[in-house]
């Protein structure tokens, strides 16, 4: 679908060199001399690289609607990680680095949405939030104060996050996949 230069909005997905983009910010620029124009802050879908590009009202780009699938997470084999589309039951391979340091946060059975374009897979999202173990936590320090103060704690995928020093190893927390930070204590 074709959309004009100025319609550009963030979250938007367009072709452009030859390439997918994400709109990231826009900016509707009206200088006092010559045509308005739409500043872009793109993001490439496929490399994450950055591009900042000018549009012009009268340009026109190519807006790209990607499919999102919902999968299940099987397992893991070698570098690869298997998924299982919930409505076909077909079974899709993604390499690890496609998923990124995230990969860490997949369980067994775990639901994920990838993007597809044109039956590629070109994104995974993982769930905001997962529970997990701590199996590793610092004592703490004597004369530390609650509010500030956040010790190192290792959980049961080996990622390290900081937490209260109220978690102790073998409690179960909620982590944000995005920040990989911890959001409080699971309920028991």
């Amino acid at each position: 679908m074709k959309i004009n230069g100025n319609e550009i909005k963030p979250g938007n997905v367009i072709e452009h060199k030859g390439g997918l983009w994400a709109a990231v910010k826009t900016n509707a620029v009206k200088p006092g001399k010559g045509g308005a124009f739409n500043q872009v802050e793109l993001k490439n879908l496929i490399d994450g690289t950055k591009l900042n590009e000018r549009f012009r009202a009268t340009e026109t780009v190519e807006k790209v609607r990607l499919e999102q699938k919902d999968f299940q997470y099987l397992y893991e084999e070698g570098d690869m990680l298997v998924f299982m589309d919930t409505t076909t039951y077909e079974q899709l391979e993604l390499q690890k680095d496609f998923v990124g340091d995230r990969s860490a946060f997949l369980q067994d059975g775990m639901q994920v949405r990838v993007e597809m374009y044109e039956e590629k897979p070109i994104g995974v999202a993982l769930p905001d939030y997962v529970t997990l173990e701590i199996v590793e936590a610092d004592p703490v320090v004597k004369g530390q104060t609650v509010s500030s103060s956040y010790k190192p704690a290792v959980m049961e995928n080996g990622v390290k996050v900081m937490v209260p020093p109220f978690i102790d190893a073998g409690e179960k927390i909620i982590v944000d996949t995005n920040e990989i930070t911890y959001v409080r204590r699971a309920e028991s």
